[in-house]
């Protein structure tokens, strides 16, 4: 009785030992798209030295919504989203622009052959001739209705380069980041990115995580802060091949901008911390 006695205290000492030292999974989406791929890599980067969580992949693809139902389940831990009033009531934001606000700076995916009718716009009454496509539900439809764009809007993401190559809209308006891999992965379609032109609104892009998960949002906005304050975030953001690369190819400081406003951000977001956004005029690359 005294051997199994001190084999079970031996035992349960040691199942305490490794519920002590287990680490709180982090359960993010693992993604396939070269242009989704950055807010993952970037936990990677902000979680690598934790003692207290461990980064587990979930198998996708989920629809936003399933996204967002998911992180209020539990099933999912963290998602990147743009910034907008109504997810931010229904989900958790951590309140720091990740892309340092490309999310809105837009430029055109376009019918290959037809740059001669962008070449002509001059002003932004112009560019309203012209139709737009979006998502449905994304926050930028609604930004681009608010500025008097006329939109096309469709549920499904990859219809969108089908209903443009069929000319039921005239351009898809992306972030910097997204056209040049969306084109390249789509090359039995007939498209090209605009070179001249920009639409800039103020869009974050946040990390997210379920409504009662406060802990882990205290904790990613740390990491956050101190990176951007020790300049570990710019190393890793200026450094990340996918911002290198447009960086290079999207001629971001020669383009025709036009500003339109974003009416439909909180009155939280934090556009006053300009160390938070990029400033085009001061890049380097």
């Amino acid at each position: 009785m005294k051997v199994i006695s001190k084999l079970s205290i031996a035992i349960l000492t040691v199942m305490l030992s490794l519920s002590c030292n287990a680490k709180t999974p982090i359960i993010y989406l693992n993604v396939d798209e070269p242009k989704d791929k950055y807010h993952t890599d970037l936990l990677k980067f902000l979680f690598k030295d934790s003692t207290k969580y461990e980064l587990v992949p979930n198998s996708g693809p989920l629809t936003e919504s399933r996204q967002h139902a998911e992180l209020n389940s539990g099933e999912l831990t963290v998602a990147a989203f743009a910034a907008g009033v109504d997810i931010e009531q229904r989900l958790l934001p951590i309140r720091i622009p990740i892309l340092k606000g490309l999310l809105g700076h837009r430029i055109f995916i376009i019918r290959d052959g037809e740059q001669h009718r962008f070449s002509g716009i001059g002003s932004f009454s112009d560019l309203t001739r012209f139709k737009a496509g979006q998502g449905k539900f994304w926050s930028d439809t609604k930004i681009l209705l608010s500025a008097g764009i006329p939109t096309v809007a469709t549920n499904k993401y990859n219809n969108l380069f089908y209903m443009l190559e069929g000319g039921r809209f005239d351009y898809f308006p992306r972030a910097v980041h997204e056209p040049f891999s969306e084109i390249s992965s789509r090359r039995e379609l007939n498209l090209a990115v605009e070179p001249d032109i920009m639409l800039v609104y103020p869009l974050p892009l946040y990390l997210f995580v379920g409504q009662q998960n406060t802990e882990l949002a205290q904790d990613i906005h740390t990491l956050l802060e101190t990176a951007i304050a020790d300049g570990s975030f710019d190393e890793f953001f200026f450094s990340y091949p996918l911002i290198v690369e447009l960086l290079k190819k999207a001629n971001l400081k020669n383009r025709k901008v036009f500003r339109v406003d974003n009416p439909h951000l909180p009155a939280e977001t934090p556009l006053q911390r300009k160390e938070f956004w990029l400033d085009i005029n001061k890049i380097t690359i």
